[in-house]
């Protein structure tokens, strides 16, 4: 690949080459292309932000693939950082274990394991984990700290040499992966030459219902090459002698599918979530491109209503920071036109993200003790999955007068 960026042709689920664009937004740098300040001054080049509605099979995707390379071997974003985060995947484990029950000593895998938070319970309830990552820092952390993680990208060869050292994986998971990847299918054949005959996959994308219904348009960004719905992905899994067998609805990420699969034959029934989630697809119309327009206009509505409110605290001569620096908040800031010149700097939790500057704008990232030192009047919370949460644990800045602002599902001032 001579460019870190090129245009897929096909579909990325069933091959068609009927595709559609229904959806442009800004271009923008890589969401998580966070720049040290001795390389300001270098350009970061930006790259299209297109969605494409597969008229074949109905998947929403994006056409224009950035290098994995320049994407996740030098990750910034971990799991850990979050307590909500670090919650869910606890509950997460948990309820994979009790639903499946493997024999104490199983082997977990876990793809796009990041520093080992999931898998650290699988850990603790007795099984055998092995984490693949591409992020060689990250993977080299989590194996120092005790879940052994292969600093590499899944394929079929990796699967291959997993099974051969370690057998068959009674639970393979893929969280906020599953939605990065160009070729699912190689990844599909991965998965399908580790699993064990009973296991079962178990992925976490981000679900295009809650994208569409809450306007969560900033989850689009270049690692997100797919905004999964059921319809396309339970042909594409049978196609690849799999069948998905439960498609639930969680919160993550303002609201995530959280889909299981196992191979052809397997032994376990298709769940009632499959039927129910295909009905709320087909009820909001996910199938066609007139939604997506739609949707377009949903999101210009609320980039107003921001726009407006920012620039008038500006005039009034407000002080505005950003709170949360996550891959999302890449998309919003472009697409909004939100820069140094409305946001003073941004507070982060994560160590790998302070002290760097944001993708593109190269607004500062601070711990987030700058928010309760140079007490601006106004905190955009860009992090909105974690609202609640990020505004609780600083009561005290709002206690002192500073004020909340939600920019998404809704436009909130607290």
């Amino acid at each position: 690949m001579n460019s870190p960026c090129y245009r897929r042709r096909t579909c990325r689920l069933c091959e068609g080459r009927r595709l559609t664009s229904v959806l442009e937004l800004a271009p923008t740098p890589p969401a998580n292309a966070f720049v040290p300040k001795e390389e300001l001054s270098k350009p970061q080049q930006r790259f299209p932000l297109d969605v494409f509605l597969c008229e074949d099979c109905t998947h929403a995707q994006l056409l224009d693939v950035v290098d994995p390379s320049v994407l996740f071997e030098n990750y910034v974003y971990v799991s850990g950082t979050s307590p909500s985060f670090v919650t869910h995947f606890e509950y997460y484990a948990k309820s994979i274990l009790d639903q499946f029950k493997p024999a104490p000593g199983s082997l977990i895998c876990d793809i796009g394991s990041n520093d080992g938070t999931l898998l650290r319970f699988f850990q603790k309830a007795g099984m055998k984990v092995q984490g693949i990552d591409p992020a060689r820092n990250i993977a080299q952390e989590a194996t120092r700290k005790g879940i052994p993680t292969m600093a590499a990208f899944f394929n079929p060869q990796l699967a291959k040499e997993i099974r051969a050292k370690q057998g068959a994986a009674a639970v393979i998971t893929a969280n906020n992966v599953f939605a990065h990847i160009d070729n699912l299918e190689a990844v599909v054949e991965g998965i399908r030459t580790l699993l064990a005959p009973n296991g079962i996959f178990v992925f976490e994308v981000s679900y295009l219902v809650d994208v569409f219904e809450k306007t969560l348009f900033d989850t689009i960004y270049h690692e997100h090459l797919d905004y999964h719905s059921v319809r396309p992905l339970g042909p594409f899994f049978k196609r690849l002698g799999m069948e998905l067998i439960e498609a639930q609805r969680v919160s993550s990420h303002g609201g995530s599918l959280r889909g299981m699969a196992q191979l052809k034959g397997g032994p376990h029934p298709v769940g009632e979530s499959v039927a129910q989630a295909l009905a709320v697809e087909e009820k909001l119309g996910l199938h066609k491109a007139e939604t997506f327009r739609e949707f377009g206009n949903n999101i210009h509505s609320l980039k107003t209503a921001l726009g407006e409110l920012l620039r008038e605290l500006k005039a009034r001569g407000k002080s505005i920071a950003g709170f949360g620096a996550p891959a999302k908040a890449t998309t919003l800031m472009y697409h909004f036109e939100i820069g140094s010149d409305l946001i003073d700097f941004i507070a982060d939790d994560s160590p790998l993200k302070q002290n760097l500057f944001s993708p593109g704008y190269h607004i500062p990232v601070l711990p987030r003790t700058a928010v309760l030192e140079q007490k601006p009047d106004y905190v955009l919370i860009l992090a909105w999955n974690f609202a609640e949460s990020i505004m609780k644990s600083l009561k005290a800045y709002a206690n002192g007068g500073g004020h909340f602002i939600v920019p998404i599902p809704k436009l909130e001032v607290h």
